[in-house]
Order: structure tokens, then C-alpha cells, then sequence
């Protein structure tokens, strides 16, 4: 099983893509979602290619929405 300190030290040896977007989806699942989007943003910085891209886009749909009926009942 995958922890943030492996991915930590993978990404600090050799950092790729995939090292960052599997770190961030980690980070995510334990709701530390500024770390997930900053993972997800440096791995697409890396590849443009990657699922980081997609992932990426999501978070900041989430982050992003904003229901008025929620606030006003």
C-alpha cells in the first residue's frame, strides 16, 4: 500500500507525473485538498497528458460550486 511519505520520497528522488497525481489522489481521500490540487497542478506542469489534467479540472469544479438555494432557505 501506497503512503504519502513512499510518494514523498519517490517524488524527491526522481519526480514524475504520475508520482504527483498518485500523491495528490491520496491527499484528496484524506481531505487535504489544497496538497491534492497542488500535486494535480504540478503534475500537469510535468504532463499535460496526464490524469492529473482531469483530476485538476474537478477539484476546481467542486472548489468552485456554488448553490444560492443553500444559503438562502
Amino acid at each position: 500500500m501506497e503512503t504519502i511519505e513512499t510518494l514523498t520520497n519517490q517524488i524527491a528522488a526522481a519526480p514524475t507525473a504520475d508520482l504527483y497525481y498518485r500523491r495528490g489522489r491520496l491527499y484528496w481521500k484524506l481531505g487535504d485538498k489544497a496538497r491534492a490540487i497542488t500535486d494535480y497542478s504540478s503534475a500537469t506542469e510535468l504532463d499535460p497528458a496526464s490524469p492529473a489534467t482531469e483530476a485538476l479540472r474537478l477539484c476546481r469544479d467542486i472548489m468552485d460550486f456554488y448553490h444560492t438555494d443553500l444559503y438562502n432557505p
